[in-house]
């Protein structure tokens, strides 16, 4: 059986709509923390803490908003059945951060179309 890989534009419109997600949050929480007086500084950074934890905990579990949107998941790449666990999505989000669309160029000669925080993180995109 032929495995079914998203394209880079299904990858690429999967980010953008997170990252609308995130920047919408930062918004609606600056708003929100803005009407107050003395914020404890312990609250800004959970707050900043879970929006950069956002897309490892969601792949973990599942997908992003724009992985669900998309029809796309992130799985093991040794097994593509198996969700990846916390440390691998930790790690792939770490370079994918590092590289950041750097890390993309791999994808046109991976025959699994894998990105270079995919490579390292050993995992895989596949659309459902």
């Amino acid at each position: 059986m032929k495995e079914n890989y998203p394209p880079m534009t299904e990858r690429i419109q999967s980010i953008l709509i997170d990252s609308i997600i995130i920047v919408a949050c930062m918004i609606i929480f600056s708003d929100i923390l803005s009407g107050f007086q003395n914020v404890p500084d312990w609250l800004r950074a959970f707050l900043l803490i879970s929006l950069f934890l956002y897309e490892p905990i969601a792949t973990t579990f599942g997908g992003t908003i724009g992985n669900n949107l998309k029809g796309i998941r992130v799985r093991k790449d040794s097994d593509n059945t198996k969700k990846i666990n916390i440390f691998q999505a930790i790690i792939r989000y770490f370079f994918k951060l590092l590289f950041g669309w750097f890390s993309f160029i791999t994808i046109f000669s991976s025959s699994k179309k894998r990105a270079i925080h995919d490579i390292l993180s050993g995992t895989v995109m596949i659309k459902i």
